[in-house]
């Protein structure tokens, strides 16, 4: 039984700041998303026997928390006015993760993506999943996930490129 919790801190340790990371940008909220990963992490370690067999347990987190997130929005659709997506909460970053913080020009662009796409993109790129296990955790096709990623890798390439050209000093203007 000693080893039940050395095991789950250690997983904790690995996964905290990806899973973060990854349900911040699905709901576009630091504080919703810190709260809905805690209570992921919270339920992980209640149910650690199984989660710890999952093939992928900082994606059952993040299943997890999302799953939170459309319950806590059934239940407070009609008394919470939905706030602004294309506003990010800008947090310090004393609590990003040791590789730096996400600038929040991406985090921004991609909040602004349909839910679906934001949600593959999130899983794909900051937790590092393969497409087969997008598509369990969604629950949708293989295919459905490969789609979604080529439509908001276009549509992120395309406004952040846009973005770029927009601040490059134009040709014959001094770059002070």
């Amino acid at each position: 039984m000693e080893a039940r919790p050395t095991e789950f801190a250690e997983f904790y340790r690995a996964a905290r700041d990806d899973c973060f990371r990854t349900v911040l940008v699905s709901v576009g909220d630091w504080d919703t998303a810190q709260d809905l990963v805690a209570e992921a992490f919270a339920r992980a370690w209640a149910f650690w026997r199984t989660v710890s067999r999952h093939p992928v347990p900082a994606a059952w987190v993040v299943r997890t928390a999302l799953n939170l997130n459309v319950s806590r929005w059934r239940r407070h659709r009609r008394e919470v006015p939905l706030p602004d997506p294309g506003v990010v909460a800008e947090r310090p970053a004393a609590g990003a993760a040791a590789d730096g913080p996400i600038d929040s020009e991406i985090i921004a662009a991609v909040l602004r993506l349909p839910d679906r796409q934001r949600q593959v993109v999130a899983l794909r790129l900051f937790l590092d999943l393969d497409t087969s296990r997008t598509a369990e955790v969604l629950g949708i096709a293989p295919g459905t996930v490969t789609a979604h990623l080529a439509r908001a890798i276009a549509t992120l390439r395309e406004e952040l490129t846009s973005t770029l050209y927009e601040r490059a000093p134009q040709r014959g203007q001094n770059p002070s």
